[in-house]
């Protein structure tokens, strides 16, 4: 077992102030595989006192200096590669060979990326006889989940010190480990003292000190949607700007054109890929009601054929959730939506006494709007289906949500499954199984939260605007 007693602050490993220490536990088997510092207020006031030290000598570095750094944290994580990714499958879960072709490939995306896109920008130009300039906020604080954890972390240190902001980093006290190795990485290649700076503990200490912080100047948080009102209650205090990446409840719609046979087994497996644990996971697929047993049976068939197991294995598709909090809440949400009335498909009955946090694919029919689990993120492996008798009625179950991260629509005509995708009211929709973009805008409408990220957008939500008059 590892026990990691610091935290990053200043260019430099810092004893912290606390002396508590948070277990990071195989959510596979149950065996703490290591120790992190629980952090304190005390540690944040010394990280974004760093922070906020080095901005001026960060923001006024030629920008191609900047991007050569994160061009090279690209190439380290690279080289890291294999390593990291059994780091982050022991940490949390996700099956290797997810982790290899996910996990890993979208943070060196998002630090390539960010250099790519910084080098070319135009920080400055006239507007009306004005000239904007975009130039950077201050200091970022980046609370980050266990779901993608080093993609997370990558979304907004990449594009924050692109802009030229510096960062204070909290991950998820789930899974520090990759966090550790990416700050090992920021120290090796000599990024600036202060420039990057890493808090270990939990959100109650660490990330409400960063929130609520007066030298902070803009908070950047992906997390549940609840956590993300808290962050910004706090934040509020201060009246700094506040992005928001929160929870899903995506609409998958497959209108009575579509070929079942490819629409269902394909939205089965990637709504469960990383055991449901992803925000945009379309978890509601929306369907004709003449079709509605044809849709269970393949669904059914494909749920259970999905090995599951352990995530150290090359051929597991699902391994556990990420802990045993997590296994107890999608458990609970399960026997919710069977004591409501929905009809269990597949799965649903995980043994919660084996080693392991594990709950076996699951899919639901019968689900009306009136239920929880049509209302309520489950992230875990759960699908409900949803029967329509109409097009229009399909579209307005789709919306029927607070939600509005993502959603889907398949159609035997691409027209057709455009005009739909165009009145799903979610930050991005994909049609046909339209592959995911790593470097499109990522953000969700109503309580899905507010900004983007990755790419153009992304580093854009990281500059503020001044316009100049002469």
């Amino acid at each position: 077992m590892k026990n990691h007693d610091t935290n990053y602050i200043d260019g430099k490993w810092t004893v912290s102030s606390g002396t508590s220490r948070i277990p990071v536990t195989n959510p596979a088997n149950d065996e703490v595989i290591a120790e992190v510092v629980a952090g304190t207020a005390a540690d944040v006031d010394a990280a974004v006192a760093a922070a906020r030290a080095a901005f001026p000598g960060w923001s006024a570095t030629p920008v191609g200096e900047r991007a050569d750094y994160l061009t090279a944290i690209a190439g380290k994580l690279t080289e890291r590669a294999e390593d990291l990714a059994r780091t982050i499958s022991a940490e949390m879960g996700c099956p290797i060979s997810i982790s290899r072709a996910v996990q890993l490939p979208l943070p060196v995306n998002s630090f390539a990326e960010a250099a790519n896109i910084v080098r070319d920008y135009e920080f400055e130009g006239e507007y009306r006889g004005s000239t904007i300039v975009r130039e950077p906020f201050g200091v970022l604080g980046a609370i980050t989940p266990w779901n993608y954890p080093l993609h997370q972390i990558a979304l907004k240190v990449g594009y924050g010190l692109a802009a030229g902001n510096t960062v204070v980093v909290k991950p998820s006290e789930v899974t520090p480990l990759c966090a550790i190795a990416l700050t090992e990485i920021v120290d090796e290649i000599g990024l600036p003292p202060g420039v990057f700076n890493i808090v270990f503990g939990t959100g109650a200490e660490v990330g409400e000190a960063i929130a609520g912080h007066d030298d902070v100047d803009i908070v950047s948080f992906t997390g549940s949607t609840r956590a993300g009102r808290r962050v910004q209650e706090i934040a509020a205090r201060t009246v700094k700007r506040v992005s928001l990446e929160l929870g899903g409840k995506s609409p998958n719609i497959i209108l009575d054109d579509a070929d079942l046979q490819t629409a269902v087994p394909a939205s089965v497996k990637s709504m469960m890929l990383n055991s449901g644990q992803t925000c945009s996971a379309l978890t509601r697929m929306i369907v004709p009601r003449d079709r509605l047993a044809e849709v269970e049976a393949l669904a059914k068939a494909t749920a259970e054929a999905l090995p599951v197991g352990n995530p150290a294995e090359d051929g597991t598709a699902l391994g556990p959730l990420s802990s045993r909090a997590q296994q107890k809440r999608v458990l609970g949400h399960i026997r919710t939506a069977i004591d409501e009335g929905a009809r269990l498909v597949a799965g649903g009955d995980t043994d919660s006494d084996a080693p392991g946090a594990f709950v076996r694919p699951t899919v639901f029919s019968d689900v009306t709007e009136d239920m929880t689990i049509h209302k309520e993120e489950v992230f875990g492996p759960v699908l409900a289906i949803e029967a329509y008798d109409s097009e229009d009625e399909a579209v307005r179950i789709a919306n029927a949500t607070d939600y509005g991260l993502a959603g889907a629509v398949w159609s035997g005509s691409a027209d057709r499954a455009e005009k739909i995708a165009r009145r799903i009211r979610a930050g991005q929709v994909q049609i046909n199984a339209g592959a995911f973009n790593a470097n499109a805008p990522f953000g969700g409408y109503k309580q899905s939260g507010n900004g983007r990220e990755a790419g153009l957008f992304g580093l854009e939500e990281f500059l503020e605007v001044k316009s100049i008059q002469r």
